[in-house]
């Protein structure tokens, strides 16, 4: 199983926590962050910098549901 992960552009602050965090993962480009590939294999790390990232611009699926970021 692996898990997708996207940012929003519309709601990236360009913070760059994510790609200084999953660089592997993530990438900040001029405007925004984003992933540099969709699918990744599970790892807890990527559940927790969406949780931190700033603008709540990252999702994380399963390929069923919506799992980051968690709410409380």
């Amino acid at each position: 199983m692996t898990w997708t992960v996207r940012v929003d552009p519309q709601l990236c602050l360009a913070s760059g926590m994510c790609a200084g965090a999953a660089p592997e993962v993530f990438a900040l480009n001029a405007e925004h962050a984003e992933a540099l590939q969709e699918g990744v294999e599970p790892d807890e790390r990527i559940l927790d910098i969406a949780d931190a990232c700033p603008a709540q611009a990252i999702t994380v699926s399963d390929g069923i549901r919506v799992i980051g970021p968690r709410r409380d």
